[in-house]
């Protein structure tokens, strides 16, 4: 496997993911899943960041954060602070507590959007890309990322 490979996999499992998250009762957003759950992973890897930071962190632009948070703190995902250092900035963390959302997108199986992409039902065949995923989802978790440039 080369770099373009891996890229256009890493891709394709970023779509399958997805599409199993449940979006039932959301609505329509500005926001891209996405885009929502790299803000929220980088948040949740740095407490008490600025959405500056976030933004400089990620490469998304300052106002997709800025609209990402703002969903995220609807959601209770995020919770805000003023900085003490600057009253005007807000500082981002993960709300220890779980929340409705959190759950519901944590136990959203994958089997329907793996189902569609593979383009079959079978449970065997399905139970089995299933468990090679967590396998490689145990060895690169999103804690390697830190390793990389």
């Amino acid at each position: 496997m080369n770099g373009a490979e891996l890229f256009l996999l890493g891709r394709t499992l970023m779509k399958i993911g997805e599409e199993a998250i449940p979006t039932e009762g959301v609505g329509r957003r500005s926001t891209s899943t996405r885009s929502m759950l790299i803000v929220m992973l980088d948040v949740y890897a740095h407490p008490d960041t600025t959405v500056g930071e976030v933004a400089a962190r990620t490469g998304l632009p300052q106002s997709a954060v800025s609209a990402c948070v703002a969903r995220l703190k609807e959601a209770g995902s995020v919770l805000t602070t003023t900085d003490p250092a600057d009253r005007r900035r807000s500082l981002l963390r993960q709300n220890p507590e779980i929340t409705g959302r959190r759950a519901e997108v944590a136990a959203a199986p994958v089997d329907e959007a793996l189902g569609a992409a593979l383009g079959t039902d079978d449970p065997a065949a399905l139970a089995e890309t299933v468990a090679l995923l967590e396998q490689l989802a145990e060895r690169l978790s999103p804690k390697v990322l830190g390793r990389l440039r």
